[in-house]
């Protein structure tokens, strides 16, 4: 009798993944360091570090603290540039067998585009567009909390883009329906969610703000249960797929958020913790399939409703 093998391909906006784990975006960078871990073959995508048009030299330092089961960071997307990205990144991740998502961010509309255009000569599977990036134009304003931002950006974005285009939505809002919505009526191929949540803390010692930037995105397990609301909301708001993130410790975690709605998930702070945190997450969704039987992921997938 042979052994029972699940399946765990999963399919976003026509890309089908061999799993449904991918890297979360700036936890990972272009995974330069951590192939020196573990073959990146094994996991359904990389999720890059953001890209900018140009380069960015991030926040003053110190920007990152740790919390409560989690972690403070406010690096403020420091990235070489898109130029550097498609000479020394993508050549890297193309020798490894796995899908290639880039994350976009851009302080304008016209900043985005001009990444997203040069993307479009490359070999990369998807985007997934940071629109918790502050907008300039509009007085430092996230795009990701204004509806109207949101659903503008993904329609340039989708104009002028050559592969399926993700939004990544910021928490720090009201109703995350309504953004996940936004972004569908703009044309989005799928959404991932959750970004950080703002957070801060103060160094009582030093009576200051224990990161330069004084406030910070919060992650790691302390925001799971908020992420997974927020994705059981999201995935019944929209039909487009919906990839889940925020504190993914384990193949359980990853669980629940496939069971909320989630086609896929990112795992990011946990490879603060074990360089090898992504590939435990996969192992552990077949281990958790094998236990129970299942014989396909994606019968989980929005399974408690």
């Amino acid at each position: 009798m042979s052994a029972f093998t699940p399946k765990t391909e999963v399919k976003i906006a026509g890309v089908t993944l061999k799993n449904p784990v991918m890297t979360a975006s700036g936890t990972f960078g272009s995974g330069m360091e951590y192939g020196e871990f573990f073959d990146l073959s094994k996991l359904g995508a990389v999720v890059t570090k953001g890209v900018a048009d140009k380069p960015w030299p991030g926040n003053p330092t110190p920007r990152i603290a740790e919390t409560p089961s989690g972690m403070l960071n406010a690096i403020g997307l420091q990235n070489p540039g898109i130029d550097v990205f498609i000479s020394r990144d993508l050549p890297y991740l193309a020798q490894y067998d796995t899908k290639v998502i880039v994350n976009v961010c851009g302080h304008s509309e016209e900043e985005y585009l001009n990444v997203v255009r040069r993307l479009a000569e490359t070999d990369a599977d998807m985007l997934e567009i940071n629109i918790s990036c502050p907008n300039v134009k509009e007085g430092g304003i996230a795009f990701g909390t204004d509806p109207k931002a949101v659903e503008r950006i993904t329609r340039a974005v989708k104009r002028e883009a050559r592969q399926p285009v993700i939004m990544k939505l910021s928490p720090n809002v009201t109703d995350i329906r309504v953004m996940a919505r936004a972004a569908e009526a703009g044309g989005a191929d799928a959404v991932s969610l959750i970004n950080t949540l703002t957070g801060m803390k103060i160094d009582i010692e030093r009576r200051t703000f224990a990161i330069a930037n004084r406030t910070g995105g919060l992650s790691g397990p302390a925001i799971r249960p908020v992420a997974v609301r927020m994705v059981y909301e999201a995935s019944h708001a929209v039909s487009i797929p919906v990839i889940g993130m925020g504190g993914i410790m384990s193949g359980e975690d990853a669980v629940e958020f496939l069971m909320a709605g989630a086609r896929a998930v990112s795992v990011g702070t946990a490879h603060f913790q074990d360089p090898l945190a992504s590939l435990r997450v996969a192992e552990g969704i077949r281990a958790f399939l094998e236990r129970k039987q299942i014989e396909d992921v994606n019968d989980i997938v929005g399974i408690v409703s």
